[in-house]
């Protein structure tokens, strides 16, 4: 588990101020927030100390000046594009941040649906949430966007938009993912605001890649290797060096489009706002590192699950090729290699010994290992393992074969099942069931908590129930991309 490297308090308090100060500049300005709000796990991985929830924590000291817009592609409405770290679609992520939002009393100042070209899905979803009173506006595509700037300043262009009215000062505009078109929805409001005399500004709040850390910086380095698929790179803003003869990092998509927006902002606002696309950002996570070694750790840390993670997906035909080369590069910028893994390592070696699928989870140091049996699963058998060392519960049996043998008939002869080996979710109902006559059972429940953060890896590619279990408990695993068998279909 990560040592702290963080201070999450610190950077709350200096993080509302320099929002504080952005907003004085400005009537109203349009808060471009990227990345998540309630759940940057990303964030708390390579930061050590981050708290996922920081963002909101901080947004909920600006409550009374914070109103909140979400975007959406109309496009991804349509395809009923996946969230793939929930599981869920775009649409179904709005509505649940939307109910997030509103649980944290944040004011909703309504939806932009973008790129809309009478998308069925698109018109039901306005209409839903219309019925929940909440305000939609239809943004539509630019042709030669963003480059013709006068003709994107005209009725045609950005006045052809439906505008949103809002009343707060900051309007923090944030989406289910990337390219959903949040910083065109910022300007064509700033554009319309400036048609019913209002001046509003713009700025942006993304966590990575850190501008004031060094370009190679293993944090640094970390965004890269999470963004892969969206072929972000990291590079020193040129803008800002020869503004200021400061080095600064930002990212090659701000750099490429900074001289369409200073221009679009500069013709919107009546002067130049920007030197540099270093100088729209508020982000103060680079002045909160406590612990800098804590923090290159585990963002190398985090280098090397996102390879493992690359490596299935190219298996499963998720990804490129491609993205592995750019992995490499990002391995050997930072000096690690898989072999820094430990669990990966001790699940490998225990695989090739038994020559079956094995798991490892490393608790506190010590790395524990389960192996695949009659009974149930090397991730289970991991778990459990874990669970005993956790919870300080003697090498004994937790699991009675009274309660086991009903699930695995229930699996077999009722279910139709072929693998009568029990997943992680079926021996922690186990243990729960047992858990209100054994006292062992109880205890090794109650050191579930204690197993979040944990490092594991598996030697085979798991089945999404294990994976699901694995998350929900806090666990980082990782897997090599290779399946148990030799099947053309691998079932969920």
């Amino acid at each position: 588990m990560d040592r702290i490297g963080f201070d999450n308090a610190k950077y709350i308090k200096m993080q509302s101020q320099n929002i504080r100060k952005r907003v004085a500049k400005f009537n109203r300005l349009y808060l471009e927030f990227g990345g998540k709000l309630f759940d940057d796990n990303h964030a708390s991985r390579v930061l050590p100390g981050f708290e996922p929830d920081s963002k909101i924590k901080m947004l909920l000291k600006l409550k009374d000046k914070v109103e909140i817009v979400l975007v959406i592609n109309a496009g991804d409405i349509e395809k009923h594009k996946i969230r793939s770290d929930l599981g869920i679609t775009y649409s179904q992520d709005l509505l649940r941040l939307i109910d997030a939002f509103n649980n944290v009393e944040l004011k909703i100042g309504g939806v932009v649906i973008t790129h809309f070209a009478k998308q069925a899905e698109a018109i039901k979803l306005r209409k839903n949430l219309e019925k929940s009173n909440i305000k939609v506006a239809y943004h539509y595509a630019i042709d030669n966007y963003p480059n013709n700037v006068d003709y994107i300043l005209s009725d045609n262009g950005f006045g052809k938009n439906e505008y949103l009215e809002t009343s707060s000062e900051i309007i923090v505009v944030t989406a289910p993912g990337p390219g959903s078109g949040k910083m065109a929805t910022c300007l064509s409001q700033i554009y319309h605001d400036d048609k019913h005399g209002l001046k509003a500004g713009y700025a942006k709040f993304e966590t990575f890649p850190i501008w004031n850390l060094p370009l190679n910086h293993p944090v640094n380095l970390a965004y890269e290797a999470a963004t892969v698929d969206l072929n972000d790179v990291n590079m020193i803003d040129p803008f800002h060096l020869e503004a200021y003869n400061k080095i600064a990092i930002n990212y090659n998509r701000d750099v490429e489009v900074f001289p369409v927006l200073n221009n679009l902002l500069t013709n919107i606002m009546g002067k130049q706002i920007y030197k540099s696309p270093t100088d729209m950002g508020v982000n103060m996570a680079g002045y909160c590192l406590s612990d800098d070694d804590a923090c290159k750790e585990a963002a190398n840390n985090e280098i090397i699950r996102r390879y493992y993670q690359t490596m299935v997906d190219v298996r499963k035909d998720s990804l490129p090729e491609e993205s592995l080369q750019k992995l490499d590069i990002i391995m050997n910028k930072a000096g690690i290699s898989l072999d820094d893994r430990k669990v990966a390592v001790a699940a490998n070696r225990l695989s090739e010994k038994t020559k079956e699928p094995a798991v490892a989870i490393e608790y506190n140091g010590e790395i524990i290992t389960g192996k695949t049996s009659l009974l149930m699963g090397a991730s289970s058998a991991a778990l459990l393992y874990a669970m005993k060392i956790a919870g300080n519960i003697p090498d004994i049996h937790l699991l009675s074969a009274k309660v086991l043998s009903p699930i695995q008939e229930l699996k077999t002869k009722y279910l139709n099942g072929n693998n009568p080996r029990l997943h992680p979710d079926e021996v922690l109902v186990a243990l729960a069931v047992d858990s209100t006559t054994n006292e062992y059972c109880a205890q090794a429940l109650k050191s579930l908590s204690l197993l979040k953060g944990c490092e594991a890896h598996s030697s085979v590619i798991l089945s999404e129930t294990d994976i699901n279990v694995y998350k929900k408990l806090g666990i980082r695993l990782t897997m090599e991309p290779a399946y148990r068998t030799k099947k053309l279909y691998h079932s969920k």
